[in-house]
């Protein structure tokens, strides 16, 4: 399988902008023909730093049917792929006019063939988000200490042809709300009972560096953050299972409102205790990383306990 992260550094706000830096950023990557997966940040065309439901509501767009669902369409179309894009989605009341809207989180990813495959709604929410957007559905049962659940948070099952793979955005990795125990690994508990060899998250991940510090080498990762990304999965380390375990970690770079973003999008092996990366782009680095599942990844990360 072949999968690539389209690392861009959209600007709140500018929809039509951000879409034609998406658009630049694929028309100077080779693109394989044979590519399986190309995964979009976490609200990639809208940008992420919204202080309220007032601000944000011009870009909300209806469940699976607006401006990021079409350009996900098309695109999927173009390269024969699937791809999955976060944006910021408003339900539209279905039978009773009078129902409340709500507002979520979310990704949709589409079929090589432009079929609309799942609609995942953010299960754990981060402060900003907290200020517009719901939970989804599931996520009130957040414990997991039942994971046999009929309705855990996340999105674990069958996604087209890529076969079945568990969903999540940014911080459904954390612990929930940063109060349930760091080691609960919600996220990571729920990738191992349901065995899908393939997750995968959309991200608008801050990191800690100043903005002097981000626009040095900007090429070079946040080691820091991947470094806290790996430990989120650490469950699935301790598992030492047999078969290859893969993450993609789709995140954004970039500034907004003066908060620093930590780009550095990679794509993660988890085999018998070991984890490797096959490739990292840069902390401060638009580009589409396109990497083969198939090759062997080029660092080792450390071995599992």
């Amino acid at each position: 399988m072949k999968v690539a992260c389209l690392q861009l550094a959209p600007e709140v706000g500018q929809v039509q902008q951000n879409i034609q830096r998406a658009e630049a950023i694929l028309s100077n990557t080779r693109i394989p023909a044979d590519l399986d997966w190309l995964v979009l940040p976490e609200l990639a065309f809208s940008g992420y730093n919204f202080h309220s439901l007032e601000e944000i509501r011009p870009f909300l767009e209806p469940t699976t049917a607006g401006i990021s669902t079409q350009w996900a369409t098309q695109v999927a179309q173009h390269y024969n792929c699937h791809v999955t894009i976060g944006y910021p989605e408003i339900t539209t009341p279905a039978i009773n006019p009078s129902d409340t809207q709500t507002h979520y989180n979310s990704t949709v990813t589409v079929s090589p063939q432009g079929v609309i495959l799942h609609n995942y709604r953010k299960s754990f929410l981060y402060y900003t988000d907290e200020t517009w957007a719901s939970e989804g559905p599931a996520s009130n049962s957040h414990n997991l200490s039942n994971a046999s659940s009929p309705d855990p948070p996340f999105f674990a099952g069958e996604l087209g042809t890529l076969g079945k793979v568990t969903l999540g955005i940014c911080m459904d990795i954390n612990p929930y709300k940063f109060t349930s125990p760091w080691s609960n690994y919600e996220f990571a508990s729920l990738a191992q009972f349901s065995q899908s060899p393939l997750i995968c998250i959309s991200m608008a991940w801050l990191c800690h560096l100043t903005p002097t510090e981000l626009i040095q080498d900007p090429g070079q990762p946040d080691i820091a953050t991947v470094a806290y990304w790996v430990e989120r999965f650490q469950p699935l380390v301790e598992a030492k299972e047999e078969k290859p375990v893969y993450v993609v970690l789709a995140n954004r770079c970039g500034m907004e409102k003066g908060v620093c973003y930590a780009g550095s999008s990679t794509v993660i092996k988890i085999e018998k205790g070991i984890v490797s990366l096959y490739e990292t782009a840069g902390k401060n680095e638009e580009k589409c990383l396109v990497v083969d599942l198939a090759e062997r990844p080029k660092f080792q990360v450390r071995s599992g306990r």
